[in-house]
Order: structure tokens, then C-alpha cells, then sequence
């Protein structure tokens, strides 16, 4: 057997292992949130203009929130991109567009960290347009 053809498994069974502890995370984050008073409206919801991981409500404020499963912030930071932003603030505004949302909108960004230690940054990227 050739050595590439045995990375691939390795390559798949990886990308799972990432996927499944991405869900861990996102399943984690929505706990966290509802304890902190949110109620989540959509998990992994999709448009056509992007991807949202959560989307959660707390009195007239939607926000769409990104959820890193990361060792450190600036790795979790740096994993988002301008263009991801962009993506995100869209989604947000279509989702409330479509339930008829007319207050505060917020793209928020949560990390999952060592000992699934959470930090919620509220309100990450004060530069994305909605």
C-alpha cells in the first residue's frame, strides 16, 4: 500500500474527530447561554449567504454567535476572517429579516478552551456591517 493512501484515512478520521468536538462545543455554548438567560432560537442555522452556529435571544437583542473550539483566544480570533464576518452579519440579517426582527442584532463570538473553559465575547466585531 502506497504511504499517501493510508493518510486519508487518518485525514478523515481526524476531520470527524474535529467535527464531533465543533458539536461538543456548540452544544456546550447553547447550555451556557440558556443558563445565562438566552434563548436559542437556531442551531447551525443556513442561508444563502452563510452560516450561523447559534442564534440566540435575551429581551430585543438577536445575536449570532461563532463558537471556536480553541486552545488560546488569539488562535480563536485569528480563525475568523473578515470575509467569514461579512458571511455571518449577512446570515444574521436574513434570519431577522425572515422572523420579522426589527430590534438590536449582534454577531458575538464564544470560545471553548482548555477543561471546556467558555468565554463569550459579546459583540466581537464591532466593524461588520448588518
Amino acid at each position: 500500500m502506497a504511504p499517501s493512501s493510508r493518510r486519508v484515512p487518518d485525514q478523515k478520521s481526524k476531520r470527524k474527530q474535529s467535527e464531533k468536538a465543533g458539536r461538543r462545543a456548540e452544544m456546550l455554548c447553547a447550555f451556557w447561554l440558556r443558563l445565562k438567560g438566552y434563548r436559542i432560537l437556531a442551531t447551525r442555522y443556513r442561508s444563502p449567504a452563510g452560516e450561523i452556529d447559534l442564534i440566540a435571544k435575551r429581551d430585543n437583542l438577536i445575536a449570532a454567535i461563532e463558537v471556536k473550539n480553541r486552545i488560546n483566544r488569539n488562535d480563536a480570533l485569528l480563525a475568523i476572517r473578515p470575509q467569514q464576518q461579512h458571511r455571518i452579519a449577512r446570515a444574521l440579517a436574513s434570519y431577522a429579516g425572515h422572523i420579522g426582527h426589527h430590534g438590536d442584532l449582534r454577531l458575538d463570538l464564544m470560545i471553548v478552551g482548555k477543561w471546556y473553559r467558555i468565554e463569550h465575547l459579546k459583540n466581537a466585531w464591532r466593524t461588520a456591517p448588518l
